[in-house]
């Protein structure tokens, strides 16, 4: 293969995907995506497929709030049943400095429109019956977040990517980028070379490598996180929310039958390792028995492990490099990448064709870190 294109995207999940369907929908030509796997074979699919809008930061309540539209009409457009479940997210809340901080995020959320709130423990339990309420302060809840099928969303943005005339590169990986001075002239991939003016990397955790082929520092290391699916729980209620104890980051949502359920492992360190491994069961256990020991008694009978994106912030890094013209990104998410996914396609979108965006992203560019402002999100899971 040795072609050309208007622009490469580099990155075949749920970001990746979405921006070459939202610029070739757009009318730009020649949009080509390059994914050195299969779709979504990366951090997508390990994914535990969450979405909300109930966060800290007004970016990402705003990214959040905006990808909640696009999911809930996912079906129509771009055209993919993606087993939407907007059951809630409930975050319970054990200290009075979460309380408090939860409380500042529902007043800024609620003036953009989010219909969060907080609730006390008797109601928080009602939501969700396999917690307890021992030593819980309150908790937020907001109707409109719950979860869906990650793999779905990509290969319904693959499709109609493909149908407004994208071209999608599976098992093509990305070597090099060529540049004369400043300007990129093309992508070097184990397919063949791919001449072209503009890249966007949608590489996740694979990102800083990407950058580097074009003297972008992009700061994104690897961060395994592992997810526990259990057997059937009896009696599970259907509207049960996306639960999360936010003292110890445990949380859980329904999974067909039986439940999903994950915890980060502060001993974790950086790295593309993606092996499952047991270190973490003893702490999982007891924020099970502290929070919802009623998880105790399932037998685990699946799981995995995957690939956080994260940045010194924990925040994305959105933006168009400035010292490699035309080359964007859309990367970092830090763990709402794929709930953001629908919101940052048109937002990379309107960068690369010159438009305004529906939201301001420069305080996401990489440049913050130089600038010493960055943007720390707490509503983290």
């Amino acid at each position: 293969m040795n072609g050309t294109a208007e622009v490469v995207v580099i990155g075949g999940g749920v970001i990746g995907t979405s921006i070459a369907y939202h610029l070739a929908r757009a009318g730009v030509r020649d949009v080509v995506l390059v994914e050195r796997g299969e779709l979504a074979s990366g951090s997508t699919a390990r994914a535990a497929g969450g979405v909300r809008a109930q966060f800290s930061d007004e970016l990402n309540i705003r990214l959040g709030a905006r990808s909640l539209e696009a999911f809930a009409r996912f079906a129509e457009e771009p055209g993919q049943d993606i087993g939407l479940h907007r059951v809630g997210y409930l975050f319970l809340l054990s200290t009075p400095e979460e309380v408090a901080a939860f409380e500042d995020g529902v007043r800024l959320q609620n003036t953009l429109g989010v219909p969060s709130r907080l609730i006390g423990p008797a109601e928080a339990r009602r939501l969700s019956p396999l917690i307890t309420t021992d030593g819980l302060l309150a908790a937020a809840f907001s109707p409109d977040d719950g979860h869906c099928t990650p793999e779905s969303v990509v290969q319904g943005y693959a499709a109609g990517a493909r149908r407004h005339g994208a071209t999608l590169l599976r098992h093509c990986e990305v070597t090099g980028i060529e540049t004369r001075g400043d300007t990129i002239t093309a992508v070097v991939t184990t397919g063949g070379r791919i001449t072209t003016g503009a890249v966007v990397c949608a590489a996740g955790a694979w990102s800083r490598a990407v950058g580097a082929m074009a003297g972008v520092d992009l700061p994104v290391q690897p961060l395994r996180r592992q997810i526990a699916v259990t057997e059937p729980v009896p009696g599970l209620p259907p509207g049960l929310p996306m639960t999360i104890d936010f003292t110890t980051s445990l949380y859980f949502h329904a999974e067909g039958p039986g439940l999903l359920v994950g915890m980060s492992d502060p001993d974790e360190t950086p790295g593309f390792a993606t092996g499952t491994h047991d270190r973490w069961i003893p702490r999982l256990a007891e924020a099970m028995r502290r929070r919802a020991p009623a998880l105790l008694d399932l037998r685990r009978t699946g799981g995995w492990a995957g690939l956080y994106e994260v940045t010194p912030d924990h925040n994305a890094l959105i933006g168009e490099a400035r010292s490699c013209a035309r080359f964007l990104y859309a990367t970092g998410f830090s763990g709402h990448g794929f709930l953001q996914g629908p919101a940052v396609g048109e937002v990379v979108r309107d960068l690369y064709l010159g438009r305004v965006p529906f939201l301001d992203s420069s305080p996401l560019s990489v440049e913050r870190f130089a600038a010493d402002a960055p943007r720390p999100e707490v509503n983290l899971v």
